[in-house]
């Protein structure tokens, strides 16, 4: 089984989002016995809730379920149960850099690295900026990216 930890700083508006795509994206092209995803935070502030409501809406919109996600914070642990920790932004690499460093048996990138030719190198946060059309977009496409990365990698 292949392991994604998609990864922001609360686990509220993006990393849960990017799970939910993620997972709507792999069930779809068949392969949820192969790929297990899961997201994670940086911070301990929203351990339990529901993704932001933001993300809902604009999961909603495009009915992809977000069933069963809640915010954890991410644990030093998942290194060794993930294949793939997907950061959303250089905050977030950062962060990650500090808890553990990564080991040749895994991949720790940003969502937007890939993207082919990415005009934006991170996903903005848009818990503030209330952005959330525009990051799904981002979103999307490193899904899509990502997915083609493992599907050519581990020859699914």
């Amino acid at each position: 089984m292949i392991k994604v930890l998609f990864v922001c700083l609360g686990n509220l508006c993006r990393s849960p989002m990017a799970e939910a795509i993620f997972r709507d994206m792999v069930k779809k092209q068949g392969l949820e016995n192969k790929i297990a995803i899961d997201s994670a935070g940086i911070g301990h502030w929203h351990i339990g809730e529901l993704p932001h409501e933001g993300t809902r809406k604009q999961l909603d919109q495009v009915s992809i379920s977000y069933e069963g996600i809640t915010a954890r914070k991410i644990v030093e642990e998942d290194w060794d149960n993930f294949n793939y920790i997907i950061a959303m932004d250089e905050n977030n690499m950062e962060d990650l850099r500090i808890i553990r460093e990564a080991d040749d048996k895994m991949v720790v990138a940003k969502m937007m690295d890939f993207v082919k030719d990415a005009e934006e190198t991170n996903i903005p946060d848009p818990y503030f900026s209330n952005n959330f059309n525009h990051v799904f977009q981002l979103i999307e496409q490193g899904c899509k990216g990502l997915l083609e990365r493992i599907k050519l990698s581990h020859q699914l």
